[in-house]
């Protein structure tokens, strides 16, 4: 008889991403698709960020989720002004992303710390935005595979600094595909 390992949260959510993941390598899926199934995905799995990071499970968990709505929320604002309707609707939307953008940069700090910056790599990137250029890095933690983080924060960028993580100078990132495509 066959014993087979029951699907865990982290393995659902795994598998999840990595299935959006490749279908949006293969084209299968826009950004602003992989972004809204991402969300809807962890919305039906009813799952809040975890208060204590204590795996690199969690931490990846709770980074997702915070850029997950962030995007979803700057996507959605984009809409509105593009829709021309107003501006309070606008700002609201705008705002929360915003806030979901501050909870991802607590959590990617609580998983460096967690991690101890341990074979950690960090740059800035090239981007095609303005607005972005010079101020977004990419943290890629090396033991784990398809964990590219990105921020633009000071306070992770000095702490990746003083840790001697951060390379100084502008490289491609190792996800340019998805980083330079809107949404």
């Amino acid at each position: 008889m066959a014993y087979f390992k029951k699907e865990n949260v982290f393995d659902k959510f795994f598998n999840h991403r990595d299935s959006l993941i490749i279908q949006y390598k293969n084209g299968d899926i826009s950004k602003s698709e992989y972004i809204m199934m991402n969300v809807d995905f962890m919305e039906k799995m009813n799952i809040r960020p975890f208060k204590k990071i204590d795996s690199f499970e969690k931490g990846i968990y709770n980074y997702q989720y915070y850029n997950m709505l962030a995007k979803y929320y700057y996507m959605e604002a984009q809409q509105i002004k593009k829709n021309d309707e107003h501006q309070k609707y606008f700002q609201s939307f705008l705002d929360e992303g915003y806030h979901y953008y501050k909870l991802k940069d607590k959590s990617t700090l609580k998983l460096l710390k967690f991690l101890k910056f341990k074979n950690v790599e960090s740059y800035f990137i090239k981007v095609n935005s303005d607005r972005l250029q010079g101020k977004l890095f990419e943290i890629n933690l090396m033991d784990y595979e398809k964990a590219i983080l990105h921020s633009k924060s000071y306070r992770i960028l000095d702490m990746l600094r003083a840790e001697g993580v951060f390379i100084e100078g502008v490289k491609k990132s190792l996800i340019d595909d998805y980083v330079n495509v809107k949404y």
